[in-house]
């Protein structure tokens, strides 16, 4: 399935497995590239010698393309982006800050560069930045959002009406109808995040990949949207923020409930009532936890049985 994103990438399929906090350490990474499409390992819940360990521990692992998320609000954004040009790796997908800030830099040292953006808007400005391609990710997604909530369906047609680059769609795709939906819609690709969360190879708590699972419709809600908009699962912390918002908080006042360490606290220590349980709206149709081959195998499946009968329609 030759394509501008295979293309880019130097990969068999146009997926992407997105780099998530918690979730994406270096064997969901490598597992990912060996299955032919896109690992990233998610280095926003990584101190910069942690992301070096993980790095060099996926290149042993594959040696498939694979890439590193970096969120621009990182505290130690120089060192990580030291290290990603000291271990030689060849793809970075920024996200959180102004693609300006960081692609000149990257691309001058021969790596290839995604931002990920919420708007037609942020997409251009990351075109004009540079960038190789752009990530359009709808409100569906899990972990932090956009303001806007704009949906996936919705976002892709708009932004591929005035992009030039190669274009993924991300947020609620987990499945291959979902894939050939997007990529009808004007996608060169597909990110996919919460499916790969309930996979054997993620760095999650098995308690928060069994919530995952059992995840109905309904189940997640966006929240926080004066700090960063973060679409959570409803547990008890869930619960004390919408008691809070009753009273008309302050800034201050939820910072302090928000505290810190409440990703790490529910992803990847199983906190499952304390925590923040970070995860997509398409959780609802995720119900079990699979190898990542297989996931990529039931993708492609799906996507090109989709496709055929699209075609006899």
């Amino acid at each position: 399935m030759a394509n501008r994103i295979t293309q880019l990438f130097h990969i068999e399929h146009p997926i992407i497995q997105a780099g998530m906090v918690w979730n994406s350490g270096w064997r969901l990474a490598s597992a990912a590239s060996n299955s032919g499409i896109l690992g990233l390992i998610g280095a926003g819940s990584m101190y910069p010698e942690v992301l070096r360990d993980h790095i060099q521990k996926c290149k042993r692992a594959t040696n498939k393309p694979f890439g590193v998320n970096v969120p621009m609000l990182y505290p130690n954004i120089q060192e990580i982006m030291d290290i990603i040009v000291d271990e030689d790796v060849k793809i970075v997908f920024t996200s959180a800050g102004n693609p300006k800030t960081w692609t000149l830099w990257l691309k001058e040292r021969g790596i290839t560069v995604v931002h990920v953006v919420s708007s037609v808007k942020f997409a251009l400005k990351a075109q004009e930045a540079g960038v190789d391609a752009v990530v359009a990710e709808g409100f569906e997604a899990g972990g932090h959002n956009g303001h806007d909530e704009t949906t996936t369906f919705t976002l892709i047609p708009m932004v591929k009406e005035q992009l030039l680059i190669p274009l993924i769609a991300a947020g609620g795709i987990a499945t291959g109808r979902a894939m050939l939906a997007a990529m009808v819609l004007g996608a060169d690709g597909v990110q996919v995040g919460s499916r790969f969360v309930a996979s054997t190879e993620s760095s999650a708590h098995e308690a928060f990949k069994q919530v995952v699972v059992n995840a109905k419709e309904g189940d997640t809600q966006l929240t926080l949207k004066e700090l960063a908009p973060v679409r959570l699962i409803k547990n008890k912390f869930y619960n004390e923020v919408q008691e809070l918002y009753k009273t008309a908080p302050t800034l201050t006042q939820l910072k302090e409930l928000l505290g810190r360490a409440r990703a790490k606290k529910g992803m990847f220590e199983g906190d499952l009532d304390n925590g923040e349980l970070e995860i997509g709206q398409i959780a609802g149709l995720i119900h079990d936890i699979k190898p990542v081959a297989q996931i990529v195998e039931d993708l492609l499946y799906e996507f090109n049985l989709s496709k055929e009968q699209v075609v006899h329609l």
